[in-house]
């Protein structure tokens, strides 16, 4: 097993964000998509729908990556009562908006929510799919 590498915070600053351009690339091509598979499958509301809990999902994970990158700048000790008074802020807010939406009966609700699967489903395989291949650190020898 290798050792692991202690790596200065001050050599590279944005370290922390490099990832973040590819996620965001991945979750606007699901974006696409969405909206065309909503549109496809239940017109307009549904294509609104779909792309909208896309864009919900990356909002929220784009929110904790920058809020938990500069934590972490500043003082790492931060990052995880940070990072868990930020899951319970979220989840206590999707919770809230999806049954404000629920109680409209907008017909976009199960899409919207199909969107926001989908995001998470696409975020957390092209981050996994960065840390492993693009970033990942090689042995040296």
């Amino acid at each position: 097993m290798a050792e692991p590498v202690v790596v200065d915070p001050d050599a590279d600053r944005r370290w922390r964000l490099r990832h973040l351009p590819v996620l965001l690339a991945a979750s606007v091509g699901l974006a696409v998509v969405a909206a065309v598979v909503g549109a496809v499958t239940g017109g307009v509301t549904a294509a609104l729908g779909a792309a909208a809990g896309v864009g919900v999902t990356v909002f929220s994970y784009t929110l904790t990556t920058v809020v938990l990158a500069r934590a972490d700048q500043i003082n790492p000790q931060l990052l995880l009562p940070l990072g868990l008074g930020l899951y319970v802020l979220k989840f206590t807010l999707l919770g809230v908006v999806l049954v404000a939406v629920a109680s409209t009966g907008w017909p976009g609700l199960i899409p919207l929510c199909l969107g926001i699967v989908a995001g998470v489903a696409v975020w957390t395989a092209v981050h996994l799919w960065w840390l492993t291949t693009v970033h990942a650190r090689r042995p040296q020898g």
